[in-house]
């Protein structure tokens, strides 16, 4: 008797080929359902559908076809038990030997903009899984086949075996059966699961009680943080933008510690739009230089002056199209990597003067995965959602007698938005668009105002001064006034508030209260 193979593919790729082999050269029956029997059939490839078989139609708009015992029980009798092989041949069910499936595209529909939850619903997949399960488990008789990279694998494995295929392959491609279910509910419960989350109010609502992390290995790197450190990338499955899929064009591969600086560099990029060119250059996942200006050229001019000598060595980000005139000013030093959504031609070819510099081209991600924000502790995760929240300029608050001007509530909000990104405690003084003095990572919020202070040097008059967090004390202020700071922007709400107000009204300062605080640790 001929052996049966059972194919059910929505991506149906290479299908045609891949039967018409199995069944001229390997001596199959094929067994199938809906569109992949009626592909096959007009490609005139011998086929019997399942319903044939199980003497039912497909029926419920074909969310039932192959849940039924004709099909389990071919799938799951055990050869080597007498009593399986009888019980089937008293209810005249053949034994499957192979099951080539593809599964609904559950996380390719799920993750398109707007799309409704009745279309994700309908392309959840029962009947593929349970059948694929069902020939995982019984590898040491069925081979299954669910992905079509795999077609080769398995005709290699004929031609090396005579028609056959091994136990261990078998087991192997189990494996990647159980796998492959395994992700796919996971996505189907992580997409469940954010639907409850955004109809949640409060905290508890938020956060689910188990979460799964959907990952795939995207490549091993060199090393971790240090060289005795393993590393690797792993990646959420459909996953297409943001770091983790960004084009390497040209240079050495990237590292654990190269992506954590092009993370954060691209991250502070994303805080501006593309109308306000952006240049942002990190070094030790801090930012060491932030400018704006008219033009990208101009921006990273303005952004390398603000710390040329941290710039050596670091991760310049852009948030838009790099030209070639910006490109011949990046190969003049030396850059570890430089990443932005778009490069001319010309600008690809002037950067191959530096074959080892890293060159991505990133597609923006409209939000994180999940919207998580996930840090390992010893045995456990810290969890929280994404800092995405931006400030409104007319929810900004002046609390002293001295108002701001127009130039100096942009510069503020320049400011805001890099200290987002500074590890804390972190200030950031601020002058015409760039950064001129930056504080980070410091165990006291003086000590970071120092620090900013004396890396501005005497650029520090007229500045403006932002701070991720509110000012304990009136020591601060008065640190600042004596480098003849003229606006500071903070998020308010300390016990010691009026003493600061009234620190900023004696040395004439302007100061604007957020009501928020962007700690990074």
């Amino acid at each position: 008797m001929k052996k049966l193979a059972l194919i059910s593919v929505y991506k149906k790729d290479g299908i045609v080929d891949f039967a018409s082999q199995l069944t001229e050269k390997y001596n199959y029956e094929i067994l199938s359902t809906g569109g992949t029997a009626e592909l096959l059939r007009k490609s005139n490839i011998p086929v019997t559908e399942v319903s044939e078989l199980t003497n039912y139609p497909e029926m419920l708009e074909g969310r039932v076809k192959t849940l039924h015992p004709v099909v389990h029980a071919g799938l799951l009798a055990r050869r080597d038990k007498p009593e399986h092989m009888q019980t089937i041949a008293k209810h005249k069910i053949r034994p499957i030997d192979l099951v080539v499936i593809n599964l609904y595209p559950f996380e390719e529909v799920s993750s398109k903009p707007n799309v409704s939850l009745e279309e994700v619903i309908e392309n959840i997949d029962i009947g593929g899984p349970s059948m694929i399960r069902s020939a995982a488990k019984n590898y040491p008789a069925v081979t299954v086949i669910c992905d079509p990279f795999e077609y080769s694998l398995l005709f290699k494995e004929f031609s090396e075996n005579s028609g056959q295929t091994t136990l261990s392959f078998r087991e192997k491609q189990a494996a990647k059966a159980f796998e492959r279910t395994s992700s796919y509910d996971m996505a189907i419960t992580n997409f469940l699961s954010n639907c409850h989350k955004h109809s949640a109010n409060g905290a508890k609502g938020f956060f689910p009680d188990n979460i799964s992390l959907n990952l795939k290995l995207q490549r091993v790197l060199r090393y971790g943080e240090n060289p005795h450190q393993k590393a690797a990338l792993y990646l959420p499955l459909n996953s297409k933008a943001g770091l983790a899929n960004a084009q390497l064009l040209q240079g050495k591969e990237l590292s654990f510690n190269n992506y954590l600086d092009l993370e954060s560099a691209w991250n502070i990029a994303s805080e501006f739009n593309i109308q306000t060119p952006v240049a942002v250059i990190v070094k030790h996942n801090n930012p060491c230089g932030v400018a704006i200006a008219p033009d990208l050229c101009h921006a990273y001019a303005e952004a390398f002056n603000a710390d040329s000598v941290s710039a050596f060595g670091g991760i310049v980000a852009f948030n838009g199209r790099v030209e070639a005139n910006l490109a011949d000013e990046l190969t003049k030093i030396f850059l570890e990597a430089v990443i932005a959504p778009d490069y001319s031609t010309e600008a690809i070819e002037l950067f191959k003067r530096k074959p080892n510099l890293r060159v991505l081209r990133i597609t923006p991600a409209t939000s994180q995965i999940n919207g998580l924000d996930i840090k390992s502790i010893g045995q456990g995760f810290l969890i929280q959602d994404i800092n995405e929240k931006t400030l409104e300029q007319e929810n900004l608050k002046i609390v002293t007698k001295k108002k701001p001007t127009e130039e100096q509530v942009l510069d503020l909000i320049f400011a805001w938005k890099v200290c987002k990104h500074v590890k804390s405690n972190a200030i950031v003084v601020a002058k015409e668009g760039k950064t001129i003095g930056i504080g980070a990572g410091q165990s006291n919020r003086v000590a970071s105002v120092e620090i900013a202070l004396n890396q501005a040097n005497y650029n520090a008059k007229d500045a403006v001064l932002a701070s991720d967090a509110f000012f304990p004390f009136k020591d601060s202020i008065e640190i600042a006034a004596s480098a003849k700071i003229s606006a500071i922007i903070q998020p308010g709400g300390s016990i010691k508030d009026q003493e600061v107000i009234d620190a900023c009204d004696k040395y004439g300062i302007a100061m604007m209260f957020t009501g928020m605080r962007h700690f990074r640790h």
